[in-house]
């Protein structure tokens, strides 16, 4: 799926969109909407235009009776096999493209067939039964609605198709004629504006739902993120951290480890060079440890200067490297930190893993803490690990 974001929608939207044409990403995701939605209905329309059509019957009896049997054959042996056939390719090979070309030859074969039985007939009913087709171009703006060129595409070759037939028929004066080329003629503008309209209605309505649901994702984005660091916040972790849990029983080894790590000293970095340089050094830290971490974990910020990461699917030994790692690439930093005793900011660590079919994921976190305070009272700037023997084994 084409990715868009929410400045682009509501930039679409501030553009408008007079030449029924959005930007490609955006146009990319319409036409896969509109598909999806057509798809949906096409084979209710699909019974009920058939029912239509074929029930005209009684009127093709009526009104044109010396050649029922070749517009009877054009209709049940021609097209309603055709209709059928382009409804199942439709739902076979989904493309916006296929299904307006398969509704503007539906929509002409619909028009000619029976207008080409009736060439060869001579009845003195023909100037209504030609009328018919009006039904025909309604159905093809109202229940089919391909996109705007194909609608107009589609409305010309009807007129041509049905007025050739019309006039080859040769049942009727030049007036008469005249005024049967005014009404569709007039018909296939009145349809085309509403067509126009209609779509335009349709792409709107699209634009809003798509900035709805962007709007939507990015504030369950931003309530499970913290705003300093980008990382997932405290309150996120009830959700996440038991998601991993339950896929922690299916990965082989079934185990999850946390690493809760302390920037050392941080208050007195914050007392000596002022909350900005405070809240950029945590930025930056949190920076280092995603890098450091990759996408496969998740990183939290677990309150003031502390940070959490949860390991699915690594043991004691794994998390211990791993927490071994974090703590080198925060003191390679080297941001100047005068009141530490190594100089630059450092942090401690404390690692722990767990079964999740053994134990609670609060027990594990409860186990991390205990081991970065440990750290801590053993002089920070270290990793102290929570043994547990069956997960270290």
């Amino acid at each position: 799926m084409s990715i868009v974001t929410l400045e682009q929608v509501e930039a679409q939207i501030a553009h408008r969109f007079a030449l029924l044409r959005f930007k490609p990403e955006i146009e990319l995701l319409f036409r896969q909407d509109y598909v999806a939605e057509r798809n949906r209905l096409i084979g209710i329309w699909a019974v009920i235009g058939l029912l239509i059509y074929d029930l005209v019957y009684f009127g093709d009896r009526a009104m044109i009776p010396d050649v029922l049997t070749e517009v009877t054959a054009l209709r049940l042996l021609v097209f309603t096999p055709a209709v059928i056939a382009c409804a199942f390719v439709v739902r076979r090979w989904p493309s916006s493209r296929l299904y307006d070309a398969l509704s503007v030859l539906v929509a002409v074969l619909g028009v000619s067939l029976p207008m080409a039985a009736a060439v060869g007939s001579q009845s003195s009913y023909l100037l209504i039964y030609q009328n018919y087709n009006a039904a025909a171009f309604l159905f093809f703006v109202i229940a089919l609605r391909p996109l705007f060129p194909a609608m107009l595409a589609g409305l010309v070759l009807m007129c041509l198709s049905h007025l050739s037939a019309v006039y080859l028929t040769g049942a009727f004066d030049a007036v008469t004629f005249g005024g049967i080329v005014t009404f569709y003629m007039m018909l296939s503008i009145f349809l085309a504006a509403a067509a126009y309209f209609l779509e335009r209605t349709d792409r709107r309505n699209f634009l809003n739902q798509l900035r709805a649901g962007l709007l939507y994702r990015r504030l369950e984005v931003n309530a499970e993120r913290d705003e300093l660091t980008g990382l997932l916040n405290r309150r996120s972790l009830a959700r996440i951290g038991r998601e991993i849990w339950n896929r922690g029983r299916q990965l082989e080894p079934p185990v999850v480890s946390a690493i809760l790590l302390d920037i050392d000293h941080f208050k007195r970095f914050n007392d000596l060079y002022g909350h900005m340089d405070g809240d950029a050094c945590i930025r930056t830290v949190s920076q280092h440890i995603c890098a450091t971490v990759g996408r496969a974990n998740s990183v939290f910020r677990f309150g003031g200067e502390e940070m959490l990461v949860l390991l699915p699917g690594q043991g004691s030994l794994q998390a211990l490297a791993m927490a071994e790692k974090i703590r080198r690439a925060i003191e390679e930093l080297a941001i100047p930190h005068g009141k530490s005793d190594h100089g630059v900011v450092t942090a401690s660590l404390g690692v722990a893993s767990a079964m999740p079919v053994q134990t609670e994921i609060e027990k594990l976190l409860q186990r991390a803490d205990e081991a970065l305070y440990e750290a801590k009272h053993r002089g920070r700037n270290m990793v102290v690990i929570s043994e547990e023997p069956q997960v270290a084994a």
